[in-house]
């Protein structure tokens, strides 16, 4: 199971988890085979490039999707074999404490008030917290100033100190920062309210049709026999709707979501659809 992101990330630890269920159900350890760097492409890659055979699998994440699509390199919805959801997680936009602004009705109106003197950051062009924000931009019509650091921890120093007045990260990690008291939480980016940030409401109720979901999936290599992929679909599927393994998925900041194969398909054709045309209408063009 190749994972194209450092030892001890989230999709590292879900796949080291998931892999050790499949090991149980086949009897044929399943190891985890991490291959962090150049935004994803070198996991793709990887996996492209493997037989397809059923014996290497990919855990891909949404904003892996969104660089394949930035790099124009080894796109989800076309070069691989789609086997089925995993996990969904969120993102939260948070602000200083600074920033006069307690839910995100009063953000934007700020932020129209006083366009182009507000500035939000992210961990680089084309990640997740960049167009994050960029949505909800192209959906409001407000003008941030975009700062892409090298890190999240970076950027939030900025944040407590208010310089920077906007960003989106991980549910996970948001907990800390709020208790800091140096930032707030204005609204979680999925479509629906969720258990993985209590009492967050969606980005959604202020704006309509605004949704960012992160997500973990498994795919194969392109020509992967459908037979093998059901086979697995099947096995993946029986392990996330084990109750205990949701538990450990809600402890690392996820949901499972199990799904077929055709209806994972059909979500990275959209996905594809849509941040295609948003990076391009934003103009992101990979970092150089």
């Amino acid at each position: 199971m190749v994972v194209a992101s450092v030892t001890g990330s989230a999709p590292d630890i879900i796949a080291r988890h998931l892999g050790a269920k499949l090991t149980e159900a086949w009897g044929q350890q399943i190891v985890v085979d991490t291959r962090p760097g150049a935004s994803g492409l070198i996991g793709a890659e990887t996996t492209s490039r493997a037989a397809p055979d059923g014996y290497t699998l990919w855990l891909g994440t949404q904003t892996q999707l969104i660089s394949t699509l930035l790099h124009g390199k080894f796109a989800m919805s076309r070069e691989f074999a789609p086997v089925g959801f995993v996990a969904t997680t969120t993102f939260v936009l948070v602000a200083s404490a600074a920033v006069p602004a307690k839910n995100m009705a009063e953000f934007i109106e700020l932020a129209k008030a006083r366009p182009g003197q507000l500035f939000y950051a992210s961990g680089g062009d084309g990640s997740s917290g960049h167009l994050c924000v960029e949505l909800l931009k192209r959906m409001t019509g407000i003008d941030l100033v975009h700062v892409p650091y090298k890190s999240s921890p970076l950027a939030m120093t900025d944040m407590f100190s208010g310089q920077i007045h906007l960003g989106c990260v991980a549910a996970p990690g948001v907990p800390a920062y709020l208790k800091s008291g140096k930032v707030r939480a204005l609204a979680i980016t999925s479509a629906a309210r969720t258990p993985l940030a209590p009492g967050m409401a969606p980005v959604a109720e202020t704006v309509p049709g605004y949704d960012l979901t992160g997500w973990y999936g498994l795919l194969a290599p392109r020509g992967t026999p459908a037979e093998i992929v059901s086979r697995i679909n099947t096995a993946v599927t029986k392990v996330l709707k084990d109750a205990a393994f949701q538990e450990r998925l809600l402890a690392m900041g996820a949901e499972a979501a199990p799904s077929t194969p055709a209806d994972f398909g059909a979500m990275l054709r959209t996905e594809t659809a849509r941040w295609d045309k948003i990076l391009k209408e934003a103009g992101i063009r990979p970092p150089h």
